[in-house]
């Protein structure tokens, strides 16, 4: 079944910088498109950044400049550099897939930013 791992969130102070993983299983990855979201508490979730299988990428206009999603198909995992942050980027950051009809989203990883 298809599987997503995420990795590398954690507490930095605003300004800092992490680099979040996703590593897929159960697909043939470099097949398919991957996007990570992000959910703050009492917020809808929203697409942070996507890259197609030939790795053009897309930004939300929330984080543009500051983010760079990038994927390694030899390691089935896609990355989110976020620098500059700011504790409005506080959330907990998904990743996401989708696979013919379906959907499918690691269990997120937490970011926190202190100011």
């Amino acid at each position: 079944q298809v599987q997503l791992v995420e990795s590398g969130g954690g507490v930095v102070q605003s300004g800092g910088s992490l680099r979040l993983s996703c590593a897929a299983s159960g697909i043939i990855f470099s097949n398919y498109g991957m996007s990570w979201y992000r959910q703050a508490p009492g917020k809808e979730r929203e697409l942070v950044a996507g890259i197609s299988s030939s790795g053009s990428t897309n930004y939300a206009n929330s984080m543009k400049g500051r983010v760079t999603i990038s994927r390694d198909n030899a390691k089935n995992t896609v990355y989110l550099q976020m620098n500059s942050l700011k504790p409005e980027d506080t959330a907990v950051y998904s990743c996401h897939v989708g696979v013919t009809w379906n959907r499918y989203w690691g269990q997120g990883t937490q970011v926190t930013v202190s100011s």
